[in-house]
């Protein structure tokens, strides 16, 4: 089973990911790993604004699934089951359906307490203020272009949808469910 997480910043991806990893026993590839060592190999610093750049580069020079693409065929090298972190373009989802076994999760809660997570998470890319959270969420929420990120877009296609308003437990349970949803299918 292919699971791709897509969902805004700090509504819970990562979450989710060591639940399915811990828990679960899932592979995880990580788009923004992916990405990060991009921006390294270009002498850039790492940081939100670089690794959108890169990732949207990365894009527009071989494909707008070009990153998530990547990391499928590293997770089929590898076999098993695997979570793939973070879907962030239609087009990336359009490449993944087309695999089988493949299901797509999108997590969001409430701004303010995304962004209270993000501050106490404190990830090199987590040091903004509340305006620039906002605006960075803006930017990468909706486009027309296909090589840029369209959360909003990714949200609407996926499979299940998990609100995180409440505890890890509660976000636990959800997938836990959904889990169960999947495996009578």
């Amino acid at each position: 089973m292919i699971i791709g997480i897509t969902g805004t910043l700090g509504a819970g991806k990562g979450t989710i990911v060591d639940y399915l990893k811990e828990q679960k026993g899932f592979k995880h590839f990580s788009a923004r790993d992916f990405i990060s060592r991009e921006v390294v190999k270009r002498g850039l610093p790492v940081n939100r604004d670089t690794l959108t750049e890169t990732a949207n580069d990365l894009r527009k020079k071989f494909s707008p699934q070009y990153v998530i693409e990547q990391l499928y065929y590293e997770a089929q090298e590898e076999g098993g089951d695997a979570v793939i972190e973070s879907v962030r373009t239609p087009g990336e989802i359009a490449f993944l359906r087309q695999q089988p076994h493949f299901y797509l999760f999108a997590v969001d809660a409430d701004p303010k307490k995304r962004f209270e997570r993000i501050k106490k998470r404190g990830s090199a890319t987590d040091h903004v203020d509340f305006e620039t959270f906002l605006s960075n969420e803006k930017r990468e929420m909706s486009t027309t272009d296909p090589n840029k990120q369209n959360l909003g877009k990714c949200i609407e296609m996926a499979d299940f949808v998990f609100y995180n308003d409440g505890t890890m437990e509660d976000l636990f349970r959800k997938v836990e469910e959904v889990l169960k949803k999947i495996e009578k299918t």
